[in-house]
């Protein structure tokens, strides 16, 4: 009776323990909160994907858990942007099952790829000269970059794909063909999902043009290189960063031409990020006019889940018009 009573009371916990998966559902594993937003937006009504970088981790700083190792090890779909943004991914994933199907979403068709700047302080940006895939035509949008490399070990294009909404487009439908593929029982609904997520992407893509439009013409400094894809897609004007990758800290020369170029531009902002050091920015506004906010490209401060990559996005662009918009 009481071997009855425990198996009876097991079962809802067992149920509950699977409630976010459907029994024949893959186990799907991301990478960063953007693209597990993203894949988590496809396979609503399916499963639930797990997640690596979680909370207020970075990952340019991240190193690999047991937990997550096991998660790998069981995982049949690995979604991840790809070896120049989360390297310490790179080892983990040639360990795992040969049955398992990695897609390395910097590889997405139809992306727009943005190269690398070097240098605290950015020249304006040039036409043209793309690298990587396809040009987006048509869409009433300028995608004209500044031309400078810097030497990363991964390639010569900026990893921040996911901060142009048409960029997190193609890697939706890029994810979209991967589950399909992988689980075909479930392609139905991971199409009619896309199609709601695409159509949300150019709602926001739209949302996002309105709240930078007052301010797109007011320079300002951004702790790391990050936003160039946001920068390129809404005509903000991004006159520099403290540092190129967060893992470096900025020597004294570097931080003495950022401090330069502030006092040059006049009044403007200087973001810090949720991660990383803020008395850097404090360093580089002493004695200037300039102002303190912040941004979260990789959405440190926020839950994941479907719709996280729109908070993130209404953040960043809401945070931009905020902090420009204030008096000096």
């Amino acid at each position: 009776m009481k071997f009855a009573m425990a198996l009876t009371l097991a079962v809802p916990a067992i149920f509950f323990a699977e409630a976010g998966r459907t029994a024949d559902a893959p186990v799907v594993v991301t990478s960063i909160k953007p693209i597990h937003s993203l894949v988590s937006a496809i396979m609503q009504g399916v499963g639930t994907p797990e997640l690596i970088v979680d909370g207020a981790a970075s990952p340019h700083t991240y190193n690999v858990k047991p937990s997550n190792a096991r998660a790998l090890q069981n995982a049949k779909v690995v979604f991840w942007v790809g070896p120049g943004l989360e390297a310490f991914l790179e080892k983990p994933l040639e360990a795992i099952g040969s049955d398992a199907v990695v897609a390395e979403l910097d590889k997405a068709p139809g992306l727009t790829k943005l190269k690398f700047r070097e240098g605290g302080a950015f020249e304006p940006h040039d036409d043209g000269d793309h690298d990587g895939d396809d040009h987006h035509e048509g869409d009433g949008h300028d995608h004209s970059h500044a031309d400078a490399d810097h030497d990363h070990d991964h390639g010569a294009f900026d990893t921040h794909l996911w901060l142009d909404p048409q960029n997190a487009k193609a890697m939706a439908a890029e994810i979209t063909t991967t589950l399909v593929a992988a689980d075909p029982a479930n392609a139905l609904t991971y199409q009619a999902n896309a199609k709601t997520l695409d159509d949300r992407l150019d709602a926001l893509d739209t949302e996002i043009t309105g709240i930078v439009s007052p301010v797109k013409d007011k320079p300002f400094i951004v702790f790391h290189d990050a936003y160039q894809y946001f920068e390129n897609r809404y005509h903000v004007r991004v006159a520099g960063s403290i540092t190129v990758s967060p893992e470096t800290i900025p020597g004294a020369e570097r931080i003495a031409e950022i401090h330069e170029k502030v006092g040059e531009l006049g009044a403007t902002c200087v973001f810090a990020e949720p991660q990383f050091q803020p008395r850097l920015v404090d360093v580089v506004i002493e004695g200037t006019k300039a102002k303190a906010g912040t941004l979260d490209p990789e959405a440190a401060t926020l839950d994941a889940g479907p719709d996280l990559y729109f908070n993130l996005m209404n953040g960043i662009a809401n945070s931009m018009k905020d902090c420009l918009s204030r008096e000096s």
